[in-house]
């Protein structure tokens, strides 16, 4: 499947590469790094769990990615854990675990009269979860939404449309980030958008890879990119790929805040999401043709071979991700 370079993010961040400012691509390191990476396993034959109801799933999906931003406190640099899982994976613990116990946390209504209190109860680890207040806010405008849309079910929301990211505007993308202002991801670069959507993206990359063999496959996956986060940009730095000027490496590994759509933060986000696509490029001209993959599938094995990682990534106070 060959990368669309005209889809909506990926078009938009590029633009900002040719600028860079704060930071710069070794092109060595990242033809070394494709070389290397070509030799890994990317789940490429990934078969679904057998035992996962399909709409339940898809709740559930939908929900994580409504809440799935900011792990990490903002003034120790101290992750999110609960026993051996930090982050994303903590938080989808406590949600398996509140969904078992009867919390109906998947359902519009529910999420749209949470409290902090009931929200705390839920997710307690060795800190307090970051953003706490804004992560309530968001569940109850979301779960309004739903209610007042989709009859409080977003498996109404998924059937009111094609299996398609992008479909003159009536894709999931883009009928997500329409009806969701919380999934309308973007920054402004030299008075244009530049679109990130990471929660969107990720939250329907997490459904075609659990249910595309079975009951959900999502037609335009050429579309999508990686998810601009801050994990696989400490991959990409790890690997010598991208780096930072003096004064972004010290704000870094300081725990100083970088700016919500700065320039700092525009272009890591921005790099992340260009250098996934041309390491994918470069992977796949190393693969047998049923071996190829696609960018999720690169960033899937970045974020989980470094989520865990206690080196000091960028902090950016936002709920986008």
């Amino acid at each position: 499947m060959e990368i669309n370079w005209e889809s909506q993010v990926l078009s938009s961040v590029s633009k900002v590469i040719p600028q860079l400012s704060c930071l710069e691509i070794d092109i060595e390191k990242l033809h070394e790094s494709a070389i290397n990476l070509s030799k890994e396993d990317f789940g490429i034959n990934y078969e679904g769990n057998p035992n996962i109801v399909p709409v339940e799933y898809i709740r559930k999906t939908m929900l994580i990615n409504t809440l799935n931003f900011v792990f990490t406190d903002f003034s120790t640099s101290v992750k999110y854990k609960i026993e051996n899982l930090s982050d994303t994976d903590a938080m989808v613990y406590q949600i398996d675990k509140a969904l078992i116990e009867g919390a109906p946390l998947t359902q519009g209504h529910y999420m749209r009269d949470m409290d902090l209190e009931e929200f705390k109860r839920i997710f307690t680890g060795n800190i307090e979860m970051p953003m706490a207040d804004e992560k309530v806010e968001i569940l109850n405008n979301v779960g309004d939404t739903l209610v007042t849309k989709y009859d409080g079910d977003w498996i109404n929301f998924i059937d009111d449309g094609p299996k398609k990211l992008y479909d003159n505007g009536e894709g999931l993308v883009e009928r997500l980030v329409r009806d969701f202002k919380r999934f309308d991801d973007h920054s402004i670069f030299e008075n244009e958008k530049v679109y990130f959507l990471k929660l969107a993206q990720l939250a329907f990359w997490g459904i075609h890879r659990e249910l595309s063999k079975s009951y959900f496959f999502i037609e335009d996956m050429e579309n999508m990119t990686a998810f601009a986060d801050y994990i696989i940009p400490v991959a990409l730095e790890s690997f010598g790929i991208v780096k930072y000027s003096s004064g972004l490496k010290e704000k870094i590994d300081s725990g100083i805040l970088v700016d919500r759509d700065s320039i700092e933060e525009i272009e890591i986000r921005s790099t992340s999401i260009y250098v996934t696509a041309k390491l994918t490029e470069l992977i796949n001209k190393y693969k047998n043709e049923e071996e190829k993959i696609i960018i999720p599938q690169l960033d899937f094995k970045l974020w989980t071979d470094f989520h865990a990682d206690e080196r000091p990534h960028h902090l950016t106070k936002t709920i986008m991700y």
